[in-house]
């Protein structure tokens, strides 16, 4: 049976860390936490949870991530954010892989709680992630902020019962805030790899993502969140294209 390293990185977490780190102990042989210097009691909870803690000046969340992993004492990871959770019935499926394990990754289930609802509709569930692998058959990648772990060509993957309980976020004022900083992230993520928007797409984009979302992907069966969700969709969209427009005019965000 493989020993398990559970990987997190951290940036004053203090409402959400020690609820994480309580979740994922039956399932750990190692817990790791690589925070970004907290000012918060962060690294106070994590020593008293009994995780190892590291710090490093955060270099974007790809770049953090792969870190964090490096700071695991056995290859097997199992990855989760500060705020994420684990449900009982994934946590036995960890359990049951660990016992048997026969594939390089295993996908997971995200569930999210907005303002207090668990959102089942929007494009955003099943929301399915790699959290579980072989971290010699991969790595993180993707376009910051939005990371992705990608297993080696070849690899075999399976995808584990139970879901991944994320707590998003507890007001719209928070998710609001939290749009405009991973929108301008994005912008120049973007910007970097000379990529452009055409006006038209500013305007256009928008649009369809609140239709995809709210009608196609049956966000109207959230009720009134279901409705913030879409909407804050599509304005996160307008903020990253238009915030990629300023930068080609030589603005600064």
């Amino acid at each position: 049976m493989p020993q398990l390293s559970v990987v997190i990185i951290t940036f004053n977490e203090e409402k959400n860390i020690g609820r994480c780190l309580d979740s994922v102990k039956p399932v750990a042989d190692d817990i790791v936490v690589l925070d970004s210097f907290s000012t918060d009691n962060t690294q106070k909870i994590c020593e008293e949870k009994g995780a190892r803690f590291i710090q490093h000046k955060f270099d974007g969340h790809i770049e953090q991530k792969n870190r964090a992993i490096s700071h695991a004492k056995f290859p097997h990871i199992l990855s989760v954010d500060a705020d994420e959770v684990l449900s009982e019935k994934l946590r036995q499926s960890i359990l049951d892989a660990k016992n048997n394990w026969k594939y390089d990754g295993y996908f997971v289930n995200r569930l999210n709680n907005y303002c207090g609802k668990w959102i089942k509709h929007c494009g955003w569930y099943p929301n399915k992630k790699l959290r579980l692998w072989d971290s010699r058959k991969g790595k993180w990648t993707g376009e910051n902020p939005h990371d992705k772990y990608k297993l080696n060509s070849g690899a075999a993957s399976s995808r584990l019962k139970g879901d991944l309980l994320h707590y998003s976020y507890t007001t719209i004022s928070e998710h609001i805030d939290q749009i405009q900083k991973f929108s301008t992230i994005a912008a120049v993520a973007k910007f970097k790899k000379g990529k452009k928007i055409a006006l038209l797409l500013i305007v256009i984009r928008p649009f369809a993502i609140f239709l995809n979302k709210y009608f196609m992907k049956l966000g109207f069966l959230d009720g009134y969140y279901g409705f913030v969700v879409s909407m804050l969709s599509a304005y996160t969209t307008f903020l990253k294209d238009i915030k990629l427009k300023e930068l080609h005019k030589g603005k600064e965000l």
